[in-house]
């Protein structure tokens, strides 16, 4: 993979009234120059904004992180798992345009189309009414077929968010749901460390939104709903019957789903952007996709290789800092199963 390009561009008007914590940031920013790997340079480049507020993503009072009309919420049944991050998912599709279903993986997403991913932390995970901590947000925007990525990180007062391509660790501090005091050092991904899991045959692709992680209910309104109907409904997606599109299980969901279901399905989610014969690690052999049947994926001959590499960090080797116990203990139960 060669070097990544990317393009942006700072008005005087924003440098002038910018703090001097900001002003580091933006010399730290690097403009690099691009090969043909899928990101878009800077001879064809969307002009990327330096603040996300120039994306009108959210409306009233920033924080508040409530979408304006033309960006619809999305949820998924099963999520990657970010250093226990709470997450909002965003969308939002031209005008006169949706996704185009093919199968139950990607849809086909038209020109213009914007993936929003916020990432934050409840002060209090007990209480959500003591407040959060919103810590950055991603977008993916495709435009001459291509999609391009940019990160922004939110400021202390938490009233916007500025534009960075280098990665950085931001210290977090948070209560769980035992109430008990946490503390990491949460990453903050570089351009090339997300283009390193979002990299699939010589392009960039969206992880998480194929049609079998969208098919679930979500309650809209007061009313529970399956989410392509939904999204259908709200000019999102074409019409499509969800019973035509498999289901990705919710790995969380003991009562409804087999150990074997869930763990596949976290799998699927956590490592198979990688882990599969056209993706960056497909020279490891693993084939973790969920589709894929159990004998054509090498799980068996890598149980304790799976385990080790998820108690040491090194899989999902990007976008972790913890150990995911809850996961980590799924998939030890479901490898002691085979």
């Amino acid at each position: 993979m060669g070097e990544h390009g990317y393009y942006m561009r700072i008005e005087r008007s924003t440098i002038k009234g910018c703090s001097n914590s900001f002003l580091l940031i933006m010399l730290s920013l690097l403009c690099w120059s691009c090969n043909d790997d899928g990101l878009v340079g800077i001879e064809n480049a969307t002009e990327v904004h330096t603040k996300l507020s120039e994306y009108t993503i959210f409306q009233g009072k920033l924080s508040d992180l409530e979408p304006t009309n033309n960006f619809k919420v999305y949820e998924l049944s099963t999520e990657l798992f970010s250093d226990y991050a709470e997450k909002q998912r965003l969308i939002k599709i031209p005008e006169g345009h949706t996704l185009i279903s093919r199968n139950d993986g990607l849809p086909d997403f038209p020109e213009g189309t914007i993936l929003v991913k916020t990432f934050y932390y409840y002060n209090d995970k007990r209480d959500h009414t003591k407040g959060r901590k919103i810590i950055e947000t991603r977008l993916l925007i495709k435009e001459n077929a291509r999609w391009n990525v940019a990160t922004y990180i939110w400021n202390e007062s938490q009233d916007d968010a500025f534009l960075i391509t280098t990665g950085l660790d931001k210290t977090v501090n948070w209560i769980d749901a035992k109430g008990e005091g946490k503390v990491i050092a949460y990453r903050i991904p570089s351009h090339r460390e997300c283009t390193s899991c979002h990299y699939n045959s010589n392009t960039i692709f969206p992880i998480g939104p194929k049609l079998r992680n969208l098919n679930k209910d979500v309650l809209r309104n007061g009313i529970v709903i399956n989410q392509l109907t939904h999204l259908y409904n709200e000019g999102i997606i074409n019409e499509v019957e969800p019973s035509s599109i498999s289901v990705l299980p919710a790995w969380q969901d003991a009562a409804k789903y087999t150990v074997a279901q869930r763990t596949r399905a976290y799998l699927d989610i956590q490592c198979a952007h990688c882990h599969n014969p056209l993706g960056m690690a497909s020279d490891r052999g693993l084939n973790l996709s969920y589709e894929t049947d159990l004998n054509h994926t090498d799980i068996p001959d890598n149980k304790r290789r799976i385990i080790e590499r998820m108690e040491t960090l090194e899989m999902p080797f990007i976008g972790t800092t913890v150990v995911h116990a809850e996961g980590l203990e799924l998939v030890k139960a479901y490898m002691e199963s085979l």
